[in-house]
């Protein structure tokens, strides 16, 4: 297990070093100069002078990256030119927004998907399954704006039961927090959901077909033994698989969900940085996003050898 865990740790820093160097050369190759939009729209060639030295913009690439991955070990992210604020704090005020928002939609994605996915699998050809398929492609089908612009009206403005906009933390007041959250939450995981359910569904067909599942039956084991302990648990390796990819791109995705209940999350900041062309933002964002990706995939990879010990066997080889 511990050399299954290191190998995976060791992939994930040449990845996460790679996917630096690919974000810092990738913001340097965007077109204009950074001087340019740093100084104003009154800007002196001695203005720009000052600006490339104070940034540093005036030394070659290679030192430019190698000051950047110094300061980014050490928790200094830059400078926002928009704010002039440090870029950590601004990702640290706006982090826990988006990563609440993604845990609540996984969580409902995760009820309601497996749930409904296991009953469409064991119901097959019923009308639970034909209903389960029904509400699937329709979580599929729906744009996120729309939904959230439908459940703003249904519920913010025509029932006033959720708040429309804004977000005040879990800390501050839980009752108010999740009244705010719960509306962007179901736009966010309903098409998770629908996603899950697809793939617990076909991967729970394919399970209760094996003969390991006909065998546990054969030995008088329950229903419930048989679904739960057998089928669903070796099903699990292609959900979690589903979920993994899924939760980075709920992270990096909530941009437009954000936009649309004023949530002052990853999304929001990301955003901002774009039209405003603040790149030491934008770069950060970029570089954490990515971090995400990869600690997910390694949470998944320990996942995996948690469920099926022969990836964990195969894969300390």
């Amino acid at each position: 297990m511990t050399r299954y865990l290191l190998t995976r740790l060791r992939q994930s820093l040449i990845t996460l070093f790679l996917v630096s160097v690919v974000v810092f050369a990738g913001i340097r190759a965007l077109p204009g100069d950074p001087a340019l939009a740093l100084a104003g729209e009154e800007r002196s060639p001695e203005a720009l002078a000052a600006v490339r030295e104070s940034y540093g913009l005036d030394d070659n690439i290679a030192v430019q990256y190698g000051r950047y991955l110094t300061r980014a070990l050490t928790g200094d992210l830059g400078t926002s030119s928009r704010t002039g604020l440090p870029v950590a704090d601004a990702i640290t005020e706006a982090l826990p927004v988006t990563l609440e928002l993604a845990a609540l939609s996984l969580l409902l994605a995760v009820v309601i998907g497996i749930g409904a996915g296991v009953v469409a699998a064991v119901r097959r050809g019923r009308p639970e399954e034909w209903l389960a398929n029904a509400i699937a492609l329709l979580g599929l089908s729906v744009p996120t704006f729309w939904l959230g612009m439908v459940l703003v009206l249904a519920f913010a403005v025509a029932l006033p039961v959720f708040a429309a906009s804004g977000y005040v933390p879990f800390t501050t007041d839980p009752l108010d927090n999740l009244r705010r959250m719960v509306l962007p939450s179901i736009v966010l995981g309903s098409g998770l959901a629908a996603v899950v359910m697809r793939q617990t569904r076909a991967a729970m067909l394919d399970s209760l077909s094996a003969d390991y599942v006909r065998t546990a039956r054969a030995k008088g084991l329950t229903r419930r033994q048989v679904i739960g302990g057998h089928a669903l648990r070796n099903s699990l390796v292609t959900v979690v698989t589903v979920l993994g990819l899924q939760l980075g791109h709920l992270i990096s995705g909530a941009v437009v969900t954000e936009q649309i209940f004023v949530l002052p999350g990853f999304g929001k900041l990301t955003i901002d940085a774009v039209f405003t062309r603040d790149y030491a933002t934008l770069q950060a964002v970029v570089l954490c996003t990515a971090t995400a990706y990869i600690l997910i995939n390694l949470l998944v990879d320990t996942v995996y050898s948690v469920i099926d010990p022969r990836i964990r066997l195969g894969g300390a080889r």
